[in-house]
């Protein structure tokens, strides 16, 4: 396991060069001149309004970013400035960028670790009870609600939460936005701080989280389906063992593949966020920071946010390689390597 932990270790190396590559020329590619927009100039290059900036200020700009050099040149200087940990100062406000992806970072990782502790939570209890139930109602109508929830699109769900739940001419159960209130004070007790984060946080973990039910437990549902069918399975019924013990203990661990795969794709999410939630009730966190960025072509903060998500994908693939060997035993890396 060790070796090949190593060697999937030394992969992260050219596989990362490749996906920054790609990701830095995209960016690069895609039209439009942040240095035009700094200065309040057209794509085109005509001024926009009588600002006193001219096309000396735009070159300095240019020079200062390196965007007056190639392609590859650029992507030279960045990738010397990343071997150094230092992904440079956002177009927008010339800031770190390190300093202003700490800001909202920490909003971001608490709104998907409790998105993901809520749809595991979930929808892994429904997909075995599905299982274990096949073809009755309860299933079928479990089958119906989750993919019902799962058509619905999470802006529209967003925009009519808004509107209906955060309006005074309807219900304002809830605020229409931010992560806390105006009249916030570091002087309020502790429970009351996190009574009004809850608040606050309340319809946008909801609006966040409903669609990922329904994938999840269809997901658990088909893999726990596939284990009960095997003959180690009626075996341990035959012994007498009771249902529960032949569930929970012997069929739940090997059905658990297709949600640690699942769970690769949940560290990248922990960085980007989720645009559409964030915009729509204007949390600020990594998705309306990802958002804004592409907005301004604002350069270093797009390709940190493509950089730290690359990575996080990578140890996410590998983590659920590792607990693959851990939940089957069947599984074993070390022989692959030999």
């Amino acid at each position: 396991m060790g070796q090949y932990i190593l060697q999937r270790v030394l992969l992260f190396i050219p596989t990362l060069f490749f996906i920054t590559l790609l990701s830095f020329s995209i960016s690069r590619l895609a039209p439009g001149d942040p240095a035009a927009l700094k200065v309040g100039m057209a794509a085109e290059g005509g001024i926009t309004g009588q600002t006193g900036l001219n096309e000396r200020m735009l070159e300095l700009l240019r020079k200062q970013w390196h965007l007056d050099k190639p392609i590859w040149q650029q992507y030279v200087l960045w990738l010397r400035d990343l071997a150094r940990l230092d992904f440079g100062r956002s177009f927008q406000d010339n800031r770190p960028v390190l300093e202003k992806i700490a800001e909202r970072l920490p909003i971001t990782l608490a709104m998907n670790i409790v998105a993901v502790i809520l749809a595991y939570g979930i929808a892994v209890p429904l997909g075995i009870y599905s299982a274990t139930h096949p073809g009755s109602l309860t299933d079928r109508l479990i089958t119906f609600a989750l993919f019902a929830l799962y058509s619905l699109p999470t802006f529209w769900v967003g925009m009519l939460a808004v509107t209906f739940l955060c309006n005074p001419e309807y219900v304002a159960l809830f605020p229409t936005g931010g992560i806390r209130s105006v009249a916030f004070s570091e002087q309020w007790s502790l429970w009351r701080k996190i009574a009004d984060y809850v608040w606050h946080l309340t319809l946008p973990m909801v609006v966040y989280t409903y669609s990922s039910f329904a994938f999840i437990s269809r997901q658990m549902r088909s893999a726990m389906l596939e284990v009960l069918r095997q003959d180690y399975i009626r075996t341990a019924y035959a012994k007498g063992l009771p249902g529960r013990v032949v569930i929970w203990k012997h069929a739940l661990r090997n059905s658990l593949i297709p949600i640690l795969t699942l769970l690769a794709g949940v560290l990248p999410a922990l960085i980007g966020g989720s645009v559409i939630v964030e915009t729509i009730f204007s949390i600020p966190g990594m998705g309306e920071l990802s958002f804004r960025a592409l907005v301004a072509r604002d350069y270093p903060v797009i390709m940190a946010v493509f950089t730290l998500s690359a990575v996080l994908t990578l140890v996410g693939i590998l983590l659920a390689d590792i607990l693959y060997a851990v939940v089957d035993p069947r599984i074993s890396f070390a022989r692959r390597v030999q």
